[in-house]
This record gives structure tokens, C-alpha cells and sequence, in this order.
């Protein structure tokens, strides 16, 4: 039993190991495709005039409702 739980963590180690090193060697050669690029000053946007925005107030809830509906429904029996 116990070299099965062994087996088990180092597959598991193993695996995790991999995954990470190939995520790294992806990483590793995408950076060296890529000539780093020099940070450029963005020109600022002229200054414009402020926008302003209309809003509605929350409406209140209802304090009071009106009394439910009543319906009612026709004998369905056919013959």
C-alpha cells in the first residue's frame, strides 16, 4: 500500500515538474522572439471641456400595494 501512495506522489511530482518547466522554456523563447521594445512618451490628449451626466434619482419603493387579483379559472372538463 505504501509503495503505491509513493508511486502515486511521484508521478504527481513528476508531472507538476514538467508542466512548469515546458510553461518556462514557452516563456524563455517567446522573450527571445520579441526585441524589447523602448518605452514612448504618449502625447497627451488636449484638454477638453468636462463632461457632465444627467442622473435620476432611486425611486422610492412602494409603501402601499393594491390588493391582489383574483383569478379564476374555468372547468376544464370536456366531454
Amino acid at each position: 500500500m505504501f509503495i503505491g501512495i509513493l508511486y502515486l506522489f511521484l508521478t504527481f511530482l513528476v508531472c507538476f515538474i514538467l508542466v512548469h518547466l515546458i510553461k518556462l522554456i514557452y516563456l524563455g523563447i517567446n522573450s527571445l522572439k520579441k526585441p524589447k521594445e523602448t518605452p514612448q512618451e504618449k502625447p497627451t490628449p488636449p484638454k477638453t471641456e468636462p463632461v457632465y451626466y444627467i442622473v435620476e434619482k432611486k425611486r422610492a419603493r412602494k409603501a402601499n400595494y393594491s390588493k391582489p387579483k383574483e383569478i379564476q379559472f374555468k372547468n376544464g372538463q370536456s366531454s
